[in-house]
């Protein structure tokens, strides 16, 4: 009886020490949202993400690159376009280096995408969504062996949002019609990719559209205030789904 417990001690502490030696390093790639813009204290979700995972019991190191480029579109970030994709592969080239972390990626776009008029190729259909994050994907997966994929559910924004860029309610519309082309997609890596892919945030977007009085930085545009961007709180609260949804996936 008494080996039997030793050995149940020996296995547990071995158990333990293999936990306390998570390491990640993350390439957190978006848009505006994803830089930060909103929050004024200079702290973007990515920070917050990482802040809540370093604070995981048995996370032993998270490094991180933040690439997320105001305004962008799952078109900038195609690899063909040359425009924003190789940001993502020289941030992931840098952290790949250290063998002993587990290699993320964090996506996050499709706001951009669904706007009537002003980004890079809006308004982007939902075919031609999934098409380009499969597409995203499929080349980070190809190039960097053993790294993995999280793709978080774009979050809501007001029906009057029009800045530079125009979106208001067709926008957010087109928006939503953007979920079930993630969800799927992830659903078929499952197969072509397995364990290698996964869902990310899905509860960010009921949550800030329910908040958003609290949780935005009320913005002056062509037709009247409009919400778009999380705020200081706003910022820390999507961050923290983030890393609630890394943490489930990959710990």
């Amino acid at each position: 009886m008494k080996f039997k417990t030793l050995v149940a001690a020996f296995l547990l502490l071995i158990s333990l020490n293999t936990f306390a030696q998570t390491k990640l390093s993350i390439v957190f790639i978006g848009n505006s949202i994803t830089q930060g813009k909103g929050g004024d204290d200079g702290f973007p979700p990515p920070t917050h993400a990482v802040n809540y995972l370093k604070a995981k019991k048995g996370v032993d190191d998270v490094s991180f690159i933040n690439v997320g480029r105001s305004g962008s579109t799952t078109v900038d970030w195609l690899p063909a376009t040359g425009k924003y994709f190789t940001l993502a592969t020289t941030a992931a080239d840098s952290l790949y280096l250290q063998k002993d972390h587990q290699l993320l990626f964090s996506m996050k776009l499709g706001t951009n995408d669904s706007a009537i008029q002003g980004p890079n190729g809006a308004p982007v259909s939902k075919e031609d969504y999934k098409r380009n994050v499969k597409t995203i994907v499929s080349e980070l997966l190809k190039r960097y062996p053993g790294s993995k994929v999280i793709i978080h559910h774009p979050i809501w924004y007001s029906t009057n949002t029009y800045n530079r860029s125009k979106y208001l309610a067709e926008g957010l519309e087109r928006l939503q019609t953007y979920v079930p082309e993630l969800d799927e997609l992830i659903k078929e890596t499952k197969t072509a990719e397995p364990g290698r892919v996964f869902k990310g945030d899905t509860k960010a977007f009921k949550y800030f559209k329910k908040h958003y009085l609290e949780l935005f930085k009320p913005e002056n545009g062509q037709q009247g205030v409009f919400y778009l961007h999380p705020n200081v709180e706003g910022v820390k609260v999507l961050g923290e789904y983030w890393g609630k949804a890394i943490a489930k996936n990959v710990l």
